[in-house]
């Protein structure tokens, strides 16, 4: 049986939601949601690997993260987030632009003018084993001792035992993500979604599929967003602001498909329709009673991120 380290394939272990906080100090603790793009870190003396959801490697988009692995004083894999910081708080969009890029000069005058960090909150092997099975708190311990020093490139989360409400009202009033609750005592399950972790959202978001996109008038265009129920595909509506020229690119020269696979209500004659495996993030004040979205903004494309995970709520 290959080594894990070895064969760089671990799935990430997802996270839970909740639109209210559980007030369990003493139970949980609490961490910063980190708006960013999660990724694996394999991590030796040999170099630095970075993986993310859908197994893609990060590193030819993010090559000032190479040499993190100096930071560390053994073989670890570490769980964290990447992110971008901009006016004081990450930017997601930056991150979203980052990993859509190829070209390599592009790609270096962006890390020059925003450069991205690996913010580690968790570790899967130390030195030569698993330690998955240990407890989160003793996990937590094993990634400080790991850990050999921190920069800007690379840091550890920072970790609340109590005090739930003040610290979520903080990250509020930052305009941060939101938080994450982590049960004391659990256990790492790769690729599993447990109520272990949840987070506790600030600003609303969801994941949809991008189904197909219309022309509008001033040069507006409208995504047509889907989700899965089950295995059959739902029309989610639609959604027009906060579209980026780089996202409109990817989408428009994505693969076309003569139909969706949904019926398509009125309103959606002049869709142009695409296979449906991309996947947006889209960020919003409130669902409405039938599911629709209240103030939909595109945040942007989620390139780690499979289509068939895109599911209702």
């Amino acid at each position: 049986m290959m080594d894990l380290f070895e064969a760089k394939d671990i799935q990430p272990m997802l996270i839970g939601e909740s639109k209210d906080l559980p007030f369990v100090d003493g139970a949980c603790i609490y961490e910063l949601k980190l708006d960013g793009e999660r990724c694996l870190a394999y991590l030796d003396k040999e170099g630095t690997e970075l993986k993310n959801k859908r197994n893609d490697r990060m590193l030819p988009k993010f090559p000032e993260l190479k040499t993190i692995h100096k930071q560390v004083k053994k073989r670890c894999i570490l769980d964290g987030e990447l992110i971008v910081i901009l006016n004081n708080r990450p930017d997601f969009s930056e991150v979203q632009r980052r990993s859509l890029m190829s070209n390599s000069f592009k790609i270096e005058l962006a890390l020059k003018k925003a450069p991205a960090s690996f913010v580690a909150f968790d570790i899967l092997y130390y030195e030569d084993h698993p330690v998955m099975d240990l407890p989160l708190m003793e996990r937590k311990k094993l990634l400080c001792k790991v850990v050999r020093a921190q920069n800007e490139r690379f840091a550890v989360s920072r970790v609340m035992e109590g005090g739930a409400a003040d610290y979520f009202e903080q990250a509020k009033a930052l305009g941060l993500e939101g938080i994450v609750v982590k049960y004391r005592e659990s256990k790492y399950y790769p690729g599993k979604r447990t109520k272990d972790w949840i987070k506790v959202k600030n600003l609303l978001d969801d994941d949809f599929v991008v189904c197909g996109y219309i022309h509008k008038e001033q040069n507006v265009v409208s995504i047509v967003l889907g989700q899965y129920e089950g295995k059959t595909l739902l029309y989610k509506g639609h959604v027009t602001l906060g579209l980026s020229r780089e996202a409109y690119e990817v989408i428009s020269t994505h693969p076309r498909i003569t139909a969706p696979k949904f019926e398509a209500p009125k309103g959606n004659e002049d869709a142009i329709w695409i296979k449906p495996d991309l996947v947006c993030t889209v960020k919003y004040m409130e669902k409405t009673a039938s599911g629709g979205l209240r103030q939909p903004v595109f945040k942007g494309l989620r390139p780690d991120k499979k289509a068939k995970d895109c599911v209702v709520q």
